[in-house]
């Protein structure tokens, strides 16, 4: 197990900030899971802001060559497996020391905890990390998960002890973090999702396919869809969803259900085709897609009956952008998404009849549906696009790194006023801590 060096030639900013001579922009290197590409534009907003920016993930490399950023792969264990964990804890460690970035900001539930432990006493060297959602262990209450907990919240007070910064995506998370001493002395704050790029979404909105060539393509007719973009696990609420499904199928047997999204790469929590072929022919799993924007386009309404803690689920934003009235869970996350009865509605998890009942009435009220999900294009515009999110992690940044060379100059060096770093709105790029 090892680590692959994809480089690629990449356009990085060397601009100087005012007074210095020669500073070459901070480099930042953001570390994640299997869907880290998806987060490429926020790496490209990142670099359109000054930062020069690495990834790392166990995703593949294709998607980042494209756009130009260097990447490198490597593999940790999804689940609990003390040996291996270790082994990739040592696999971090020498990434860091390779590509010495100034700031390396990990996603996702593992790398959130192997990248600060990996960290550990290197020097000059601020971690960030964000807390995209508590996954499985916080979201079942299943015996081996209650246990796994216990071991999560001592990972998480030692990975604490080496992080500059904790970002939550959700009030509730931080709350829990909170009360449960999970947070060392650094920083915490919250700054909602990680951003969705509402002008490539509405690109690939306006270049795909129509609904009336999808529906035909798909065989769903004038049928009335409701649509899911997940993966088709039991943790993200399949099983009721397709119970929720065949209760309203006995009354409005018309209702096609659209399931987009991956089951052979999910192991043993996948749902099985069979599960899923029992219910044919309402219920489709047309597997994952790259037009996900066109899909949205042909719904009537969107369900998303997630058991997890989530962080801010990014399909939720790309159902508001498309216009959809939104079922979903009373899930952390979702709530912060969703407000019951406003611009969709909220269920507990778990329960099919909850679930069948909110997508009839949408079904039922098209202008109150409609309406609902206006709304919440509206809010996806102005509390989750990209630009807003990026611009609230630079700030983070740049104030990290202001505060990590205050502390290493000499007192008489320190400037009376202002900081020692241009911000990214200032027009110059953001500084390194070593500088000369």
């Amino acid at each position: 197990m090892g680590v692959d060096c994809i480089e690629n030639q990449a356009v990085h900013s060397t601009r100087a900030a005012p007074g210095m001579i020669d500073a070459p922009a901070a480099h930042v290197l953001c570390v994640g899971g299997e869907d880290h590409r998806l987060r490429i534009p926020f790496m490209l907003a990142l670099r359109d802001q000054g930062y020069r920016v690495t990834a790392a993930a166990t995703d593949d490399a294709e998607p980042f060559q494209q756009v130009g950023i260097t990447y490198h792969r490597f593999r940790f264990e999804r689940f609990v497996n003390p040996l291996a964990d270790r082994a990739s804890i040592a696999i971090v460690r020498s990434l860091l020391k390779q590509t010495r970035p100034d700031i390396v900001q990990s996603f996702d539930t593992k790398p959130n905890v192997l990248v600060p432990l990996a960290a550990r006493g290197i020097r000059d060297l601020q971690v960030v990390r964000t807390i995209n959602g508590m996954g499985w262990v916080y979201s079942s209450s299943s015996p081996p998960a209650l246990a796994l907990r216990v071991v999560q919240r001592v990972l998480h007070r030692l990975a604490a002890q080496s992080v500059a910064a904790t970002v939550f995506q959700n009030r509730q998370d931080q709350e829990f973090f909170l009360r449960h001493r999970m947070l060392g002395t650094g920083h915490n704050q919250l700054i909602p999702g990680s951003g969705i790029d509402i002008d490539a979404f509405e690109r690939d909105w306006a270049k795909g396919a129509s609904p009336a060539q999808l529906r035909a393509k798909l065989g769903l007719g004038t049928s009335e869809v409701v649509v899911t973009v997940t993966r088709l696990t039991r943790q993200k609420g399949i099983p009721t969803l397709l119970r929720a499904a065949a209760l309203i199928h006995k009354v409005r047997p018309d209702v096609r259900f659209l399931l987009v999204g991956s089951r052979e790469t999910e192991g043993r929590l996948a749902i099985s085709k069979e599960e899923i072929e029992r219910h044919s022919p309402y219920v489709m799993a047309i597997g994952q897609r790259a037009d996900v924007p066109a899909l949205l386009r042909l719904a009537n309404v969107f369900a998303f009956p997630t058991e997890y803690r989530e962080g801010i689920p990014r399909v939720l934003l790309e159902a508001g952008l498309a216009g959809l009235p939104i079922v979903t869970t009373n899930m952390p996350g979702c709530t912060d998404v969703v407000r019951d009865g406003w611009n969709g509605f909220l269920v507990r998890r778990h329960s099919p009849s909850a679930l069948a009942f909110r997508k009839l009435d949408l079904l039922d009220d098209r202008p109150a549906a409609r309406a609902m999900g206006e709304r919440t294009g509206e809010l996806v515009r102005r509390e989750f696009g990209l630009n807003l999110t990026v611009s609230r992690y630079c700030s983070l940044y740049a104030r990290l790194l202001r505060k990590a060379r205050v502390s290493e100059m000499p007192e008489k060096m320190v400037p009376e006023t202002g900081g020692l770093a241009a911000g990214p709105k200032s027009g110059g790029s953001p500084l390194v801590k070593n500088w000369s």
